[in-house]
């Protein structure tokens, strides 16, 4: 392996955008940079990392896997940077916070222990809203970060997103289902398949459009906004559901066990990470925040 910092860099940037005119847009660089950059990656690593079609790039099954590594690699490094800036010195000040109720049940605990470790002196004020409201705020400078779905900003004009760990979607069924057998799980498998929906921070969206290219209404069996209430349905065979890694557990709260399983074909992926107000100078204590995140690898701590 030979792969470059600068390559993880342009390829997690297209990942992010969906296409390299965005992705060299948001890096400040050529096309031909970027574009040059992900193809010497996918020689590099023996795998193509995106399918390409007219409207752009579609990452593919192996560069998902790929983004979770170079995602981590990037975290790692400035952590590693980090160290040696600003040692003994903590922030202080007020830190003005938004989360979405994914970031808030599922990412932001162990973050802001850390954070308040290292800054004790911050005085820390959280809000949890949709997305589109803390864009408002942020827009508004009523706001210094968000810890938010970063493939679901919409005012990029306006914001600066950066996402720091991603998380693909698999099926989640109950111990015994007739798929948990099945060497390989296809969309199709599910076309009959009761669904238990989770409705916060776009899930339902995402899972309706996905199903959609069976051409058929999905069998909802039950929508939620409780990820609880999604694991003891699935585990007491309600119904299957499509979520991300991000908030699967093996266990209901009843002591139920619940598979998860792969699914082949292009399924999204929850992209995580941080938003700010472009052209804002951050205060000391955000600035640490922004820091302390990008060296916290936010996915996978449970």
């Amino acid at each position: 392996m030979s792969f470059t910092l600068r390559q993880l860099n342009y390829f997690v940037a297209v990942a992010e955008h969906g296409s390299v005119s965005a992705a060299a847009q948001s890096l400040s660089i050529s096309q031909s940079a970027v574009t040059e950059a992900v193809k010497d990656l996918e020689a590099d690593l023996g795998v193509k990392l995106f399918d390409r079609h007219s409207r752009g790039l579609r990452i593919t099954h192996r560069g998902n896997q790929f983004l979770r590594h170079a995602t981590t690699i990037l975290a790692e490094v400035s952590g590693a940077r980090r160290a040696f800036d600003d040692e003994g010195r903590s922030a202080q000040g007020k830190l003005h916070l938004g989360l979405t109720s994914l970031v808030a049940g599922y990412v932001i605990s162990d973050l802001l222990a850390k954070y308040r470790r290292a800054n004790p002196k911050v005085e820390i004020s959280a809000i949890e809203d949709s997305g589109e409201y803390l864009e408002h705020l942020l827009i508004g400078g009523e706001m210094d970060v968000a810890v938010m779905m970063t493939s679901r900003v919409g005012e990029r004009h306006a914001l600066h997103a950066e996402t720091l760990d991603v998380s693909p979607y698999r099926l989640w069924m109950p111990l015994g289902h007739r798929l948990t057998g099945q060497d390989s799980i296809s969309l199709s498998d599910l076309k009959e398949e009761p669904l238990i929906i989770l409705n916060i921070d776009e899930m339902e969206q995402e899972t309706v459009k996905l199903l959609s290219v069976l051409g058929t209404r999905p069998k909802v069996a039950f929508r939620t906004r409780s990820v609880e209430a999604v694991r003891s349905l699935v585990a007491t065979g309600a119904g299957v559901a499509l979520l991300p890694d991000l908030v699967y557990r093996p266990w209901s709260l009843e002591g139920d066990r619940i598979e998860a399983r792969d699914v082949s074909g292009s399924l999204p992926v929850v992209q995580v990470g941080l938003v700010w107000r472009k052209g804002s100078k951050l205060s000391a204590a955000a600035r640490e925040f922004v820091a302390v995140a990008q060296a916290h690898r936010m996915i996978g701590n449970t």
